[in-house]
């Protein structure tokens, strides 16, 4: 098995280069290692070298966090002999949460015990996805963060929700799951899943599986500000779907197909990449990549 090392150089992640570097050199000397430049390099590269080395059996290691994975496993979607791992050097490390009591930082426990699966993948327009899509209030807080951080405003994050929560919980969405319609007035927020956690801390599908042939659509109902900070921490834990509260304002389903439309132009957040349009088609793609995981530690291999 080659390996091959596809690193998010940014410049905040600049802290993690020498331990990354370390273990390369130590469980995979002399291997390649690329370096990306930009959103969507990674999946150019990856793309371009699966092309090129179509018969060479390749584990692309995604170094960095859900963005540099997505990138790398969308670069590898449709070609055969080739999986993806992820050293999970990111800030929030979502996807990966999915898999506990495994040392997602650990590339010996990837290239000598490691063991492999097959994942789902959900197609979004021309893009994929392979953790969770954000549509609504918490996608337009990342749109505000970033606009914030860019323009170097101190508290952005803060400032970004912040303005979201007045701003953005009251959306006209169309929104078809499988054919049905389950948008009937306006709506805070909908989340479709591949994986369980996003934003660091939110456990917004609880229920899903990365291998099971379907989406998980949690939409949320646009609530009053009490009725939001009421449901907020229970969205967190993942104890939304078995909560009454929780469900009466909220609409769950597992789908294949989902289809979402607005009137005006939407932004979502796509593993955390930030798309724009006012059309989206979302579909699963079953067992759409080989993904190489870090063995189990040996208490919960027992």
């Amino acid at each position: 098995m080659k390996y091959i090392f596809v690193i998010n150089d940014r410049s905040d992640k600049l802290v993690f280069r020498e331990e990354i570097q370390k273990q390369i050199d130590e469980i995979c000397p002399g291997a390649t290692q690329y370096c990306t430049i930009g959103v969507g390099d990674g999946t150019r590269y990856v793309r371009s070298y699966c092309e090129f080395h179509q018969n060479e059996e390749v584990c692309f290691v995604a170094c960095g966090g859900s963005g540099t994975f997505n990138e790398v496993a969308s670069g590898v979607m449709g070609y055969k002999k080739k999986s993806v791992a992820i050293l999970a050097y990111g800030t929030t490390n979502d996807f990966t949460k999915y898999y506990p009591g495994r040392n997602h930082k650990s590339l010996r426990d990837i290239v000598e015990n490691g063991e492999t699966v097959q994942i789902d993948a959900i197609r979004c327009n021309d893009d994929y996805a392979f953790n969770v899509i954000n549509i609504g209030f918490d996608s337009r807080a990342a749109y505000e963060t970033n606009l914030y951080l860019e323009a170097g405003v101190k508290y952005g994050y803060q400032r970004g929700v912040i303005k979201s929560i007045f701003t953005s919980r009251f959306n006209n969405f169309r929104i078809t799951v499988d054919g049905e319609r389950i948008t009937k007035g306006l709506t805070l927020l909908c989340t479709v899943s591949n994986a369980q956690y996003c934003g660091g801390s939110f456990r917004c599908a609880p229920r899903a599986k990365v291998d099971d042939g379907l989406m998980d659509i949690c939409l949320i109902r646009g609530i009053s500000l009490l009725g939001f900070l009421m449901i907020l921490p229970k969205f967190i834990k993942g104890t939304h779907l078995d909560n009454k509260f929780c469900m009466r304002r909220m609409v769950y389903r597992q789908a294949r197909k989902v289809e979402f439309s607005s009137k005006n132009l939407t932004y979502i957040s796509n593993d955390g990449e930030i798309l724009a349009s006012d059309h989206f088609d979302f579909e699963i793609i079953d067992k759409a990549v080989t993904l190489r995981l870090p063995c189990l530690g040996k208490e919960d291999a027992r």
